[in-house]
């Protein structure tokens, strides 16, 4: 086609399209605990945190979504009984959230998927690579930062 020659020049389509290739590659390597990339990261994160409380507010600005994605995915991973909310004894608007046992457990595998991930990525492109890419990718990133 030729929009081609654009597309090979792009790094808006190609952030885009590696990152909808890595959603479908985490979709498949956490299928077997039925979970999203989210999920995962929400685990994860909840998981490192304890016994530090977490809240979705802090999950939302941590990985740059929005309260109400979290909202969902917090939602999915309580109905799954991962995790549990409890409101927060100083403020009764706010909740923080704590893993069930099933939570720490799937959590910890979660991490070990990821860090495989990292370091197949790692072994395929290199280390130092990977840190140029991410300081580009951020530079990328910052330019549309919406004050």
């Amino acid at each position: 086609m030729r929009i081609d020659a654009f597309l090979h020049e792009s790094p808006m389509f190609a952030v885009n399209r590696a990152a909808r290739r890595f959603e479908s590659l985490t979709a498949k390597v956490l299928a077997g605990d039925s979970l999203g990339f989210l999920e995962g990261l929400v685990l994860a994160a909840i998981f490192f945190e304890a016994p530090q409380p977490v809240t979705p507010s802090q999950l939302a600005e941590t990985f740059g979504t929005t309260r109400g994605n979290v909202s969902h995915c917090v939602s999915s991973l309580e109905a799954k009984g991962l995790l549990q909310r409890r409101i927060d004894p100083n403020d009764a608007r706010a909740f923080h959230l704590t893993l069930k046992p099933q939570g720490k457990r799937c959590a910890l595998r979660v991490i070990g998927i990821f860090d495989k991930l990292q370091k197949d990525f790692e072994d395929e492109i290199g280390k130092a690579p990977l840190r140029e890419m991410l300081k580009a990718l951020r530079k990328l990133e910052a330019l549309f930062v919406v004050s």
